[in-house]
């Protein structure tokens, strides 16, 4: 048996497929044309700033523009909602004319959107100026693991992926204490002061991102075709499930609710609840970084079961807490599920694709992953008034753990 085999690699979809290229030119291509990691890198932690950043902040602009709670949703799901349609349109783009002509002009609406938020004079016009700066991340993450997967295989596209990811739950656990310091330095509009950093993280691509465009002569019809095979295998159905859920927990509970529960419950001003949702920067990086040998050693299926119930298990913790104390392990837990149920998702994912319709499949997970950051939010807000937070969290921590078990009675994600 291949070694490719063995570790449970799908050997039709580890080449790229191209148009007048050989295999052997191929696995050529993987190592002369890579872009250097820490371009991929300010990708994502750019692509991960629009929410986490104004996260702590979301009580003092509702206060600021006279809006209730339940408002808080609509603030945080106008983010992640134009990537719902948007994505794999982005993701076939990119396919065709190369990753490099999808980056930069969402890199630049991502900056665009965000300087004008902060300068917003009403509550609709900073609705808007979101929606912008979403259209911007509709591709920045996805593209980021897209590229990873473009240059790398086996075992090192696992452990490369594992890595952006960890820049990813560091940039989700990290980002809201700066935001939440730099809220407490001034006002709330100084936690969107960094988004023009997005016009730093498009020039760095301009100058490095130099892989050569290959003519795609492919019609559009066969390379959906190629991506709607792909999409179909029912374990990416699985994934795209699993993280649905996830994501929807995420952004509904802890970056909508959390912030207004550690507000009316606990009192704590803006920079004390970035530091609170900054916790698991710890754990989850720890997680992530470690997540090639425990995916060698437990497998997908285990992983993504255990992790869930484990998100779960933090969830009822928080939900339960009656100090800052428990409320803070409770996020370290958090930190080691997140950080390894989205790398290991995204990893399945972006595997179950050839490099001519990766981008596409790619962008349809983050479709997906953006209707559960949309629908999340918008939930919770409708929720948050009749039921409050407590009993939120403890909602999710039902549905977590049912979806964790239901992965682990299934063999639909046996992956190595």
């Amino acid at each position: 048996m291949s070694q490719s085999l063995a570790l449970g690699w799908d050997t039709r979809f580890i080449v790229p497929v191209s148009v007048g290229t050989s295999m052997s030119a191929d696995r050529h291509s993987l190592t002369t044309r890579r872009p250097p990691l820490w371009l991929i890198f300010a990708i994502t932690a750019t692509g991960v700033m629009a929410n986490t950043m104004v996260g702590p902040s979301i009580p003092d602009i509702l206060d600021h523009f006279g809006r209730s709670d339940s408002d808080a949703g609509i603030f945080v799901a106008a983010g992640p909602a134009p990537a719902i349609l948007l994505a794999p349109v982005f993701g076939v783009l990119a396919d065709r004319r190369g990753r490099r002509a999808v980056l930069l002009p969402s890199l630049v609406a991502f900056a665009v959107g965000g300087t004008i938020a902060m300068v917003a004079t009403s509550w609709w016009m900073l609705i808007v100026a979101r929606f912008v700066q979403g259209i911007g991340t509709a591709s920045l993450i996805g593209l980021a693991v897209s590229l990873i997967a473009d240059n790398w295989e086996g075992p090192d596209r696992i452990r490369y992926i594992s890595w952006n990811s960890a820049v990813l739950t560091v940039g989700v656990a990290a980002f809201p204490p700066l935001g939440g310091l730099l809220a407490s330095l001034g006002t709330w509009r100084w936690s969107f002061s960094l988004f023009p950093i997005g016009f730093a993280t498009a020039l760095l691509v301009a100058w490095k991102l130099n892989i050569p465009v290959q003519t795609r002569n492919v019609p559009v019809r066969q390379q959906l075709l190629r991506a709607s095979i792909a999409v179909r295998e029912p374990r990416f159905k699985a994934a795209i499930a699993v993280g649905f859920v996830v994501f929807m927990m995420i952004f509904g509970l802890f970056l909508t609710v959390f912030p207004v529960m550690l507000l009316d419950k606990f009192e704590l001003a803006a920079g004390g609840r970035g530091l609170v949702i900054g916790v698991p920067a710890v754990t989850s990086t720890i997680a992530a970084l470690l997540l090639s040998r425990t995916r060698m050693r437990f497998g997908a299926r285990r992983l993504i079961g255990v992790g869930a119930v484990v998100l779960g298990a933090a969830y009822a913790m928080i939900g339960i807490a009656d100090t800052v104390v428990v409320v803070i392990i409770g996020s370290l837990v958090y930190g080691l599920a997140e950080g390894t149920l989205i790398p290991t998702l995204q990893e399945i994912v972006s595997s179950s694709a050839d490099t001519d319709s990766r981008a596409a499949v790619v962008s349809v997970f983050t479709s997906v992953m953006r209707s559960g950051q949309t629908a999340g939010p918008l939930l919770a807000s409708l929720l948050i008034t009749d039921l409050g937070p407590q009993t939120l969290f403890l909602l999710g921590a039902t549905m977590l753990v049912g979806v964790g078990l239901a992965v682990m009675a299934t063999s639909v994600l046996d992956v190595a």
